[in-house]
């Protein structure tokens, strides 16, 4: 099975400009915890997820009109829609991810969450294989 077959599609997206205000309504709305970043043509640029909001910006400026520019993530690690979805969850737990940008042409088509994962009884061990070693602690915040 590939990650094409379980991700989710049709993302909502930021840009740089968009400031955290934005970024938190989608993600309320959607219930999600990342949004990607893209530019005018919708190619990925960063994320920003609930994370990047609470100890980037509210935690350090509490400044909710900031660019997500500012605060996301821009070491994007993504995977395409044809990965298989074993290596995907290898990809998120070598990572310590819990959401993974899909990626096809330099376009953002999707993400695949350990939700997704789960979701589809073959791969509830890679989920939890994943999850488990997310969780691990002893890693500092950064």
């Amino acid at each position: 099975m590939n990650v094409r077959d379980i991700m989710t599609r049709d993302v909502s997206y930021v840009t740089v400009k968009s400031n955290i205000t934005e970024a938190a309504d989608i993600m309320k709305s959607l219930d999600v915890g990342i949004v990607p970043v893209c530019d005018e043509n919708k190619n990925p640029v960063g994320v920003i997820t609930d994370r990047d909001i609470v100890l980037r910006s509210v935690a350090e400026t509490n400044n909710a009109t900031q660019h997500i520019g500012n605060i996301m993530s821009k070491n994007i690690v993504s995977t395409s829609p044809d990965t298989n979805a074993h290596e995907a969850a290898t990809l998120m737990a070598q990572n310590q991810i819990r959401r993974l940008p899909v990626v096809e042409n330099n376009k953002i088509v999707g993400i695949l969450s350990l939700g997704d994962l789960a979701n589809v009884n073959i791969h509830v061990n890679e989920a939890g294989e994943a999850l488990s070693s997310i969780s691990k602690p002893g890693n500092e915040i950064k």
